[in-house]
């Protein structure tokens, strides 16, 4: 008998918890930007693709924002973007717009 109330007074003690103040069916989004990609709500790749203009030539390139490879402009052969650890370095003066599907 005296387990049921000891269960008892734990429940009521667990039950009048207050939560953490995260509501983790929609979490913030500045929070989920921060969590490293496998650990989001939605898992989600931090590389992207992304059109890169020149700015000698205007001509656009496609350029992988993790390129491992310096990528020069087709045409001009002025260096485009330099490989870092992580995400690649543009060259000061080129402009970029993320690629949809």
């Amino acid at each position: 008998v005296s387990t049921q109330s000891t269960w008892g007074s734990s429940l009521a003690t667990f039950n009048s918890m207050p939560l953490s103040g995260s509501d983790l069916s929609a979490p913030r989004v500045d929070a989920e930007a921060r969590k490293h990609k496998l650990k989001r709500l939605v898992q989600s790749p931090d590389s992207f693709f992304m059109d890169v203009k020149c700015p000698g030539c205007i001509a656009i390139t496609t350029v992988f924002s993790h390129a491992q490879s310096v990528v020069y402009c087709s045409s001009c052969n002025t260096v485009l973007c330099q490989p870092t650890g992580g995400k690649a370095r543009l060259t000061e003066g080129c402009s970029f717009r993320r690629k949809t599907d």
